[in-house]
């Protein structure tokens, strides 16, 4: 058994949680690679040293002092070190940063750092071997990951190191500049480095044992799913039910590695696994996995007269949207009728102009805007399998007086989605919630 072990930054906020980590890793021989994170909050009026480096980095660009900002990180490593008593010279590399720091300093660089101190100070307290990610992970010049020089790198430099601790979130580009991932993306590393070395298991510890069926901040106490497929996750994580991210599926499932969701304050508890297979033992008799949603979108609704007999309709609407740059989230149609549902934030400025278009290049017989909506899908790779699955959803928002403004569900069947207002959000996920979990 071989698994690569991800903390994030909740994980590794403190001296206190890399002593939970060192009890993790210590407790199975199989965790040989561990990939960290930057220290995150050590509790909600703290800062995330990720960000405090993005702040260092604003007061460069504008001529701010950045001393003070610099010396809190400082403070932060110097504490964790002095409390874990162990014997580095922290300054050293925290001055050698410094040293580096400049009006023109590379922002991807100074916002890796964190990652990187953090790593040689969990490889130190682990005794493992430091591996440097821009040493294994490489970007192309337009920013995407060069998979096969990566592949070979990490399997030559890691059979070298047994036991190996490398930072997350950045990597290296051709001209020997520090590139990050986008945020989060310390999961993107911990993945790339599992598909590269074979593992058996990707594990992704966190702050939650964990996903939950639905949010807890709306249903009280919500099951945990124990097994989901990478296609749920995919439905679940667009929505909103954000805990892995979303590019760090790709590698492990072309793999099918399995990712393990775990809980760094519990490790007890066995969290979520993420499959690449659609069967699951324990789950036959579930027929949803979990529901989640998004407030906030405008839907377009547009009705033309015999518009199902006119060729090329629908690309004539869609182009409008692609001359703005807008994202469109869903397309419900009928035979004479078309709805387009956008992000309100996305859409806000340009939305006058765009029903104008429609209206001038589509001849449309009329355009309403429906703001103020809510998207709330219901996910399971299970319903399929299950007679009267949309009638008992439907019945349950019903009699829970939600009234249903749009309804989208794929031939796949693995999700429905349902628009709602926005104040009608919470009661139509408690509605769903108590109708499918027992």
């Amino acid at each position: 058994m071989l698994k690569v072990a991800k903390f994030g930054g909740s994980s590794v906020a403190d001296a206190c949680q890399f002593k939970k980590v060192k009890d993790i890793i210590e407790a199975e021989k199989s965790r040989r690679y561990v990939v960290v994170s930057a220290p995150g909050k050590r509790h909600s009026e703290d800062n995330k040293i990720t960000d405090l480096l993005y702040l260092c980095h604003a007061h460069i660009k504008y001529s701010v002092p950045y001393e003070q900002v610099f010396n809190i990180i400082a403070k932060r490593y110097q504490g964790i070190i002095e409390e874990l008593g162990l014997d580095i010279d922290i300054n050293y590399y925290l001055d050698d940063i410094k040293s580096n720091i400049n009006d023109d300093v590379n922002i991807d660089y100074l916002v890796s750092r964190g990652e990187y101190l953090n790593a040689i100070i969990m490889a130190e307290l682990l005794g493992y071997d430091f591996v440097d990610a821009k040493d294994i992970i490489f970007f192309n010049y337009n920013g995407q990951v060069d998979f096969e020089k990566t592949n070979n790198k990490i399997v030559e430099m890691l059979n070298k190191h047994k036991k190996a601790v490398i930072p997350g979130f950045y990597g290296i580009l051709e001209n020997g500049k520090i590139k990050t991932f986008s945020r989060g993306g310390s999961d993107i590393t911990g993945s790339i480095i599992s598909k590269a070395i074979g593992a058996d298991i990707y594990e992704n510890w966190t702050d939650v044992s964990g996903f939950l069926m639905a949010d807890p901040r709306i249903v009280d106490n919500p099951k945990q799913i124990n097994k989901i497929t990478y296609r749920e996750l995919r439905e679940l994580s667009y929505m909103g039910a954000t805990v892995l991210h979303d590019e760090a599926i790709f590698p492990v499932r072309d793999a099918s590695i399995p990712i393990n969701i775990r809980n760094t304050n519990n490790p007890d508890n066995r969290g979520t696994i993420i499959i690449d297979g659609e069967d699951s033992d324990d789950s036959k008799n579930q027929v949803i996995t979990g529901i989640a949603g998004k407030k906030n979108f405008t839907v377009i609704a547009i009705h033309k007269e015999h518009m199902a007999n006119e060729v090329g309709f629908i690309k004539k609407v869609l182009e409008i949207f692609e001359e703005k740059n807008i994202s469109i989230e869903h397309i419900p149609s009928g035979i004479d009728s078309v709805s387009i549902v956008i992000s309100s934030e996305d859409i806000e400025q340009y939305l006058h102009d765009i029903v104008e278009q429609i209206k001038i290049k589509c001849n449309a017989t009329s355009v309403k805007i429906y703001e103020n909506m809510g998207l709330v899908a219901t996910v399971g790779r299970n319903m399929v399998y299950k007679k009267g699955v949309a009638g008992k959803l439907f019945t349950a928002l019903g009699e829970n007086d939600v009234n249903i403004r749009m309804i989208d569900q794929g031939s796949s069947e693995i999700n429905i989605i349902v628009g709602v207002e926005n104040k009608d959000f919470e009661k139509a996920i408690k509605a769903i919630y108590g109708a499918f979990v027992k």
